[in-house]
């Protein structure tokens, strides 16, 4: 703060809130310039996999892909044997289901 030229009485917590949208900006920003690294790490995993921190430079090349907004995409498949029929019970016409009612008359 003093680099930039606040004065020594204000509050960070006030800077914070009033450069809230920037700041997020900012960190998507960081994410973004560093996906490739995060990418080229999980690359490195795949030529040398016994290299020792693997299990943790995965894991937070996974946390900035999902964070920087690529995330694994799941496939689901349904399989069917043949047509499927569902049947539905007939509908009662307002009228029909009226006439069946004993009138007050």
């Amino acid at each position: 703060m003093d680099i930039a030229g606040y004065a020594p009485t204000e509050y960070p917590a006030r800077l914070i809130r009033q450069m809230k949208n920037e700041i997020i900006e900012r960190a998507e920003y960081m994410l973004a310039a560093n996906a490739p690294k995060a990418v080229l790490s999980m690359s490195g995993i795949l030529d040398d996999p016994s290299a020792l921190g693997n299990r943790d430079r995965l894991a937070a090349a996974k946390e900035i892909l999902d964070r920087a907004g690529l995330v694994k995409t799941e496939k689901i498949e349904h399989k069917t044997t043949g047509a499927s029929i569902i049947l539905l019970p007939p509908l009662e016409d307002i009228d029909e289901s009226s006439e069946d009612q004993p009138s007050e008359d």
